[in-house]
């Protein structure tokens, strides 16, 4: 049996020749279905939760708020999701209240150009 604490009964259907390799699987690893199972919507919930674009998807419900933090961070990992949170806190953020840029010229109307033609030449030694 599983060897994980909280557990939760569940029932689905299955195509039976998809549980018949099931079953043969657990029997030449000298598993319980259960654990065969459980290890494989493991792997597949691992690999979905690495995927750039399922984390996109995740990031976009986020900042829309239609998931909360805990269950982004189910979906995610506890290190994206609180990249997603912090994110979602600068997006969120009033932006800054900064003046304008000035018109001022900053070279004083005195300004140099480069060649690079000219640097090509001057290559040290």
């Amino acid at each position: 049996m599983s060897t994980d604490r909280d557990t939760q009964r569940v029932h689905f259907h299955s195509p039976e020749h998809l549980i018949k390799r099931v079953d043969a699987i657990a029997t030449i690893f000298d598993k319980d279905r259960t654990d065969v199972l459980n290890e494989a919507l493991r792997e597949y919930v691992d690999e979905t939760a690495s995927d750039d674009s399922f984390q996109g998807i995740v990031a976009n419900e986020y900042y829309e708020d239609r998931l909360d933090f805990e269950t982004t961070k189910q979906l995610v990992g506890a290190d994206v999701a609180q990249r997603f949170r912090l994110l979602k806190r600068d997006i969120d953020r009033e932006p800054l209240d900064l003046p304008s840029p000035s018109d001022t010229d900053i070279y004083d109307g005195d300004r140099q150009t480069a060649d690079p033609a000219e640097s090509d030449t001057n290559t040290r030694d």
